[in-house]
């Protein structure tokens, strides 16, 4: 599998992005995952639902499939704080891309997700991992740069443009 990071600041695009290019992969008969950190206690549980249920009463972790769902909720007793490497490890293993939402301190390849509107600062210049920029400001980045910069508004031009550099991104686990 292929795996890519989106980084950028809160407000900058990074979901909308992510969201068009699974439209664009699928679109090309890919199967794409995505791994996504959430910063807020967040809950997929309806309460009231036998799974809900379930986990009020204690259970460590509770899956549930259907014909065209399998989800898998566990409860960690302690607060627990998982890389994106073991997020990646959860991953079904026949998808062909995995796009990464936040975790922009890791040490995977990133795209990083960058709008001059938001006022908030780029990682690039300190960051060796980001290999291209999104962006709708190109014009406006603070520091010169040889990382391709996509058009954070074209996202079948970026989805070529990471097709076409599929053998930069392969996972490998066992290199880790």
């Amino acid at each position: 599998m292929k795996v890519v990071a989106f980084a950028g600041y809160s407000g900058s695009g990074k979901t909308t992005l992510v969201e068009q290019l699974i439209v664009e992969m699928r679109m090309l008969g890919l199967r794409v995952s995505v791994v996504k950190h959430a910063h807020h206690n967040f809950d997929v549980d309806q309460p009231g639902k036998d799974s809900w249920r379930h986990r009020e009463a204690g259970a460590f972790e509770v899956v549930v499939a259907s014909s065209q769902r399998l989800v898998v909720q566990r409860t960690f007793e302690q607060p627990t704080r998982l890389s994106v490497h073991q997020l990646l490890a959860e991953v079904y293993d026949g998808v062909d891309w995995v796009l990464v939402e936040g975790f922009k301190q890791s040490d995977l390849l990133k795209v990083e997700v960058w709008r001059h509107a938001s006022g908030q600062p780029v990682r690039y210049p300190d960051d060796d991992f980001v290999v291209a920029i999104a962006t709708d400001s190109p014009q406006a980045l603070p520091e010169p740069t040889l990382r391709p910069l996509l058009d954070l508004n074209d996202a079948e031009a970026v989805c070529a443009w990471l097709i076409d550099h599929e053998d930069r991104f392969h996972y490998n686990p066992r290199s880790l």
